[in-house]
């Protein structure tokens, strides 16, 4: 034995991860070190468990701070995986090796961004300077010198008497030289909680894909690139960032690097003969490229590679003296040469000292294929995980089958896919394979075929096989006794008896809230919600409008794991965390309409216990709020819990009270309130108008308040002093509810398009009674009278104002359906007869239509005459 077996991988690969399991056939080692937190060994048997379904995922996150957290995603293809499977079933111990949670979670936001490579464990297992789980007691905080060689007397090289990565195996039963991997990412855990979500696929996945802490084909740039990694004493400057795979790959004749990855790796073993083949000879020959790129380009600027290789290689020192050299290492491929390179213990630790350090818990959370994927931010994502998922799972014959996997799909949606298409698809992906000069047909060519023979060369429902199938939304399982915090213990729980199993895929739930199992959900899910937990959102429903129906639209995240963490500082069961935060945000609520809706949302979650300190809050904020605006915002929210209250029998009559406080309030303070607002202030008016309006009517003594109402509108109607935008809308609501006769609303039209009024005040009037969704368009239409009155008013409109008043009768005009502009249209261009409208100078008076009254023109002559001091012949005159 020469010393440790160091395979260097490709983080989801199938490829590495088939090569990996045919190393570890082939020397049986007595360890197995892999690249992770090892705060995770104590959760790794779990990864036996028969209720374990990958992908799955190791959290960690800090104790006192949930949100700062990490994944660790492992699929089934993934070599971790495949490595700590085989460990566990040749009951051979197996161990994490890479810088621990507590290290990279407490460092700065710009270096724990992207927390280091390799799979995580779980578990409550918080690590800090005085944690008992750490026996060696670290000199310093964050210094795990317990894993290390204690007494600094092991070998000064983290292999010593291991041949460098690359060369030749002296012994064939223990070879020292890394076989089939790909280059490995400088980070391989996702980016903390609260990353980005879920992107639209990208298309034109190729058949590999480069995990790369953020680096990789079509990762350029990011945190923790493969290039970034290194020794910090090449060659090569330190600031450049490469991408190891595209270098490999434009070295050997490649313009895709997903390409060669996929000629290289994932092909390798499904061709014929491949079964002879020495399964060391590819990590010997990729570890020799991975020592000339870091001889030549170093860390990439990033120091933080150089503290996790070199924690590495004190846990590589400490197994080596418990196991000896017959230890396999299970690692991107980029950190193969830094584990080769002889450095002394002192080194190490010097690199190790002072690490900042925090408590951490972790545990095994589902992972989905979605997640896996690239676009969705992960750093080490790849482009097709359920084509990956394929291949490694396809015991033969991978095109055929996934062909007939996309056929099915198609099917599914209804499209017409026979056997024939299905022949004749795999006969075109096996041609351009030949063509393009490739062993095998991959992903490229199997999408080609796809698009041309099932798909009649167009891209949509190409789309589908690329979102279902290519990506795809796989969600993984963990047992029921892996770690995990109270609530999300009772979060399951409540899952498994209301029959709402999390699922990746996003799908729309109608609930019936007079059914007990549907009110348990909804209660659930509003609960979740306040907990700010977002499985499902509410969405308008397609059936029924009724008080009694519930729409939502569910999709679980696995970043939803950490905001149940978040959230179990509230309490240790969905209900107490909800009422506990209901509770709190009561109290700390300084505006009244979030109190209101706080209230309206303890209603629809059903927290008895929080609903009394809301309410003394919402009595209270009431009270000292005199703003007629913040009362009028408050007040539907209020209604609908009323509402919501009788469908779900809760009591609220405590509620009824105050809304009708609000109301009384409102319709003393509303007045005067509208009077001398600009333009802006009118708008937002104009829309608490119209929420007062509908919740009064939801109010409990609905009959007494809505008399009151009416006055008030009439009041807002009449009154010169209030913005035309206002006047308008109260007229308008006024005729709705049949408390104002047509012939008086087209009055109090004609005397707010009088040439006397300001165009730019009329046509607010105009948007005001007829403008928004609220069917002013039909009622022009069937009122041809008003219709008449809008006519005739804007074509007396004087040029220089015309252009002040074109965006107020654009903005109200466009709100209108087609085809009611278009009836519209067809009726002014009939002209006077059609919309019986009166001349401009008739619509601008009162009692229009008749002609002019001579008797009551002349009484008003003696008072002219008084004012003007003329007598009655001159003024005669001037009236003629």
């Amino acid at each position: 034995m020469t010393g440790p077996l160091l395979l260097g991988v490709r983080h989801h690969g199938p490829g590495s991860a088939r090569a990996v399991r045919a190393a570890l056939d082939a020397a049986s080692p007595r360890a197995v070190l892999i690249e992770g937190p090892p705060e995770g060994d104590a959760l790794l048997p779990l990864a036996a468990d028969e209720q374990m379904r990958p992908p799955v995922a190791l959290l960690a996150h800090a104790v006192d701070d949930p949100g700062r957290a990490a994944f660790w995603p492992l699929a089934e293809f993934s070599p971790e995986w495949v490595a700590i499977r085989w460990a566990l079933a040749h009951d051979v111990p197996v161990r994490f090796i890479d810088l621990p949670a507590a290290h990279s979670l407490a460092m700065e936001p710009d270096a724990a961004a992207a927390p280091p490579d390799g799979p995580v464990g779980t578990g409550p297992t918080g690590v800090d300077a005085d944690d008992p789980a750490d026996p060696a007691g670290p000199a310093d905080p964050g210094h795990p010198t317990s894993l290390a060689d204690p007494a600094g007397d092991g070998p000064t090289d983290a292999t010593a008497g291991t041949a460098p990565a690359g060369s030749a195996p002296v012994d064939r039963s223990w070879p020292t030289a890394p076989a089939d991997s790909a280059p490995a990412d400088a980070s391989w855990p996702t980016a903390p909680a609260g990353s980005a979500g879920p992107a639209p696929e990208r298309a034109g996945a190729e058949g590999a894909c480069v995990e790369s802490d953020g680096a990789g084909p079509g990762a350029e740039g990011g945190p923790d690139q493969p290039g970034a990694e290194g020794q910090g004493d090449a060659a090569g400057p330190a600031s450049v960032r490469i991408d190891p795979i595209a270098m490999l790959a434009e070295t050997a004749g490649y313009d895709d690097p997903e390409r060669w990855w996929e000629d290289v790796v994932e092909h390798r073993g499904r061709g014929e003969g491949s079964a002879g083949s020495d399964p060391y000879a590819p990590f010997a020959a990729l570890g020799e490229a991975m020592a000339a790129l870091r001889e030549t380009y170093g860390h990439g600027g990033h120091d933080r590679d150089l503290v996790r290789e070199a924690y590495m290689r004190t846990r590589l020192r400490a197994a080596r003296k418990e196991f000896g050299d017959e230890v396999a290492v299970v690692c991107g491929a980029w950190h193969v040469p830094a584990l080769a390179r002889k450095t002394t213990v002192a080194a190490d630790r010097a690199l190790l000292k002072g690490l900042p350090k925090v408590r951490t818990e972790m545990t095994w959370v589902p992972w989905t294929h979605r997640r896996l994927a690239r676009h969705s931010g992960y750093g080490a994502g790849i482009d097709s995980p359920g084509w990956y998922g394929h291949l490694f799972t396809a015991p033969d014959r991978p095109v055929e089958r996934w062909m007939t996997k996309v056929a099915g799909l198609l099917r599914d949606e209804d499209r017409m896919v026979s056997s024939a298409h299905v022949i004749e698809a795999v006969r075109l992906a096996e041609t351009l394979a030949v063509v393009r000069g490739r062993p095998l047909a991959g992903l490229s060519e199997t999408t080609d075929a796809v698009r041309a023979v099932m798909c009649d060369g167009s891209d949509v429902p190409l789309d589908l096989v690329r979102d279902r199938l290519v990506v795809g939304d796989v969600l993984g399982e963990v047992p029921d006794d892996a770690p995990a915090v109270p609530l999300q213990r009772d979060l399951a729980r409540q899952q498994r008896s209301l029959r709402l199993k999390p699922e990746a895929l996003e799908r729309e739930l109608e609930l019936d809230l007079r059914k007990d199992g549907d009110s348990g959900k909804s209660r659930l899910l509003h609960r979740l919600r306040l907990l700010g937990v977002g499985w499902g959102e509410p969405v308008a429903g397609r059936g029924s409008t009724g008080t009694f129906r519930e729409t939502w639209r569910l999709r679980w995240e696995p970043e939803l794991f950490v905001r149940v963490a978040e959230a179990g500082v509230w309490g240790t069961t969905v209900l107490s965390a909800a009422t506990a935060k209901a509770e709190s945000q009561a109290l700390a609520a300084t505006a009244l309409g979030e109190v209101t809706a706080l209230a309206e949302r303890c209603l629809l979650a059903e927290l008895p216990d929080a609903l009394p300190v809301v309410m003394t809050a919402l009595a209270d904020r009431a009270a000292l709020d005199a703003d007629v605006s913040h009362l009028a915002q408050a007040l539907p929210a209020l209604a609908r819990s009323l509402r919501y209250g009788d469908v779900r029998a809760t009591d609220a009559a405590a509620l009824g009270e105050v809304a009708a406080g609000l109301a009384e309030r409102i319709c003393v303070g509303l007045p005067p309130a509208c009077s001398g607002l600009d333009a802006d202030g009118a708008a937002e008016m104009r829309g608490h108008l119209d929420g007062v309006h509908t919740a009064i009517g939801l109010l409990p003594d609905a009959a007494a308040m809505t008399g009151r109402w009416h006055t008030v509108l009439r009041k807002l109607a009449d009154r010169e002093s209030v913005p035309g935008v206002i006047r308008g809308r109260a007229a308008r609501l006024l005729l709705d509810d049949g408390r104002l006769a047509e012939d008086e609303a087209a009055r109090l039209m004609a005397l707010a398009l009088s040439p006397a009024t300001q165009p730019a005040e009329a046509a607010a009037w105009i948007e005001g009674f007829v403008g928004g969704a609220s069917g002013g368009g039909l009622l022009l239409v069937h009122d041809e009278r008003l219709l008449g009155l809008v006519d005739a008013w804007l074509t007396g409109v004087p040029a220089d104002a015309f252009t002040d008043v074109l965006p107020l009768l654009r903005r109200t005009f466009s709100a209108y359906e087609p085809g009611v502009r278009r009836t519209l249209g067809e009726l002014v261009r009939r002209g006077p007869a059609a919309t019986a409208g009166p001349a401009p100078e008739e619509a601008a008076l009162p009692g229009f239509g008749h002609g002019l009254d001579e008797a009551r023109a002349d009484a008003v002559l003696p008072v002219l005459r008084l004012l003007l001091g003329i007598d009655d012949n001159d003024l005669a005159g001037v009236a003629r």
